[in-house]
């Protein structure tokens, strides 16, 4: 076993393809992180595929601000010590529907419930058809292809220093920042395949390279978009940063804790 680095920061978004939000603590289950992507937009035009509407093609969605109504219930099961007091394996109780009820903050300063029906149409704007959008909710993370995503902020800084910029971590929307030994760029891609264990319990098997999209181009605060950052990512490292992962054994995580390379 071989400590590679430490947690630098643990992310979760309410709803998918809106901002996210920086944790202090958070539960990772085999669903991924608590209370991540448990809403979408979906949109009725939308392949059947992949029918959501995303900041891809509606960059608006970057300004609406989703936030739980009681957060301190949604970081962790409220049964997590007992449960882990029983033994090993034992599966805590996820929060409940009401608990984890959403609310969102419109670009005019307006909050909503996610359920609000003016919702749709303040997303829709004037560039899409409102009676095509509708706030759904599910039981299980609506993520676009894992449950975890990781990116470690040198491979960041690796980017940004190709492209000439200082890149802001929120474009990239992972779930676990990591802040690893090494000092190099894209080293964690060298994990693919193995097993990873954060803080005292969570541990993961990472299954595959990241590939990105054009959301990595998409400033977070003023929408302006720079295709040399998708572009380099293409030309130099397979149109991949990042890695996803499974989750092998549950756990509490938070920043600072050390990461192990178990294999």
């Amino acid at each position: 076993m071989t400590v590679v680095g430490r947690l630098e920061s643990v992310w979760r978004y309410p709803v998918k393809s809106m901002p996210g939000e920086s944790l202090p603590e958070a539960y990772v289950g085999f669903g991924g992180v608590l209370g991540d992507r448990l809403y979408a937009v979906r949109h009725a035009d939308a392949p059947k595929a992949f029918p959501f509407l995303t900041a891809r093609s509606r960059k608006e969605m970057l300004r609406f601000r989703p936030r739980f109504q009681r957060p301190e219930l949604t970081l962790a099961p409220g049964n997590l010590t007992e449960a882990e007091a029983r033994g090993p394996g034992l599966t805590p109780l996820p929060p409940s529907s009401d608990d984890l009820a959403l609310e969102i903050e419109t670009p005019n300063g307006e909050t909503l419930s996610a359920s609000d029906p003016a919702l749709p149409g303040l997303i829709a704007g004037d560039q899409l058809n409102a009676s095509e959008l509708t706030i759904i909710r599910s039981d299980c993370a609506i993520t676009d292809c894992r449950p975890l995503s990781l990116l470690s902020t040198q491979t960041i800084d690796g980017i940004g220093l190709a492209v000439g910029l200082t890149l802001d971590k929120r474009r990239f929307r992972e779930n676990l920042y990591l802040d690893l030994h090494s000092g190099e760029s894209f080293a964690e891609d060298a994990f693919v395949g193995r097993r990873l264990r954060i803080g005292r319990k969570l541990t993961l098997h990472v299954l595959e390279r990241d590939i990105r999209c054009r959301m990595i181009g998409i400033d977070p605060d003023s929408l302006e978009e720079n295709a040399d950052i998708l572009r380099y990512v293409a030309n130099n490292h397979d149109n991949t940063a990042g890695i996803y992962a499974a989750v092998l054994v549950a756990g509490l995580v938070r920043p600072g804790d050390e990461i192990v390379l178990e294999d």
